[in-house]
């Protein structure tokens, strides 16, 4: 059982879940991945208040019992599909190294972009509902800010450990985080003519010159 499951549980009120109390064998584990990967895809294509189980179960190829037998309704789906996301999210968090005011800060900040924007591919359409409040649970939404806050921490320590306290790290990390986003939602999503490793140079660069070399103004 994934602890996604566990949200989606508390999502709906800690009603319990239909695998609850049982260990999914392999196949059960396939069946759940597909239907994941389905929802992932009908929630980016429809968005998170259209998508209906309907869809879901259609791409996945799977009948309705089945779809049940692992989500108790769309909110359970998102709900696995948005702990995958934190899990990911939260450790990639944790990998910014320090970042020097030289061009190896450069290279490290574009292995760590890179990283961003391909989490960012694969989970767009959770952190987008989660950025536009389109998630109406507030346990979804709390895992949501959550989230956010451990990439926020991060970078406002990696910044706190070039310009000390007299710098004010929690403003300009905060501004780094939408700056990073936003560009990343807009390449992602729009279909602008930008690789992702023209986009994550671009945004090394920047971020690099605007928050972490000294006197940069």
């Amino acid at each position: 059982m994934t602890r996604g499951k566990d949200v989606g549980s508390t999502a709906r009120g800690n009603a319990p879940s239909p695998t609850d109390g049982r260990e999914l064998r392999h196949q059960g584990k396939r069946t759940m991945a597909k239907l994941m990967d389905a929802g992932m895809r009908v929630l980016a294509e429809r968005g998170y208040h259209a998508a209906r189980v309907d869809d879901v179960v259609r791409l996945a190829k799977v009948s309705h019992g089945t779809f049940y037998l692992y989500f108790s309704n769309k909110e359970d789906l998102f709900g696995s599909l948005a702990m995958e996301c934190a899990d990911e999210m939260t450790e990639l968090a944790s990998l910014l190294a320090p970042v020097s005011a030289h061009d190896d800060g450069i290279d490290e900040l574009r292995r760590w972009l890179a990283e961003f924007v391909a989490t960012y591919r694969k989970y767009g359409v959770v952190i987008r509902a989660w950025m536009e409040d389109q998630v109406t649970s507030r346990e979804l939404a709390r895992l949501g800010k959550r989230t956010f806050n451990a990439i926020t921490h991060s970078l406002e320590g990696r910044l706190r450990e070039l310009h000390g306290d007299d710098h004010d790290t929690q403003a300009s990390a905060a501004a780094m985080l939408a700056m990073v986003e936003r560009t990343t939602y807009f390449v992602t999503s729009r279909g602008l003519p930008f690789d992702d490793a023209e986009m994550v140079d671009t945004l090394a660069k920047l971020i690099h010159r605007g928050f972490f070399v000294p006197d940069a103004a």
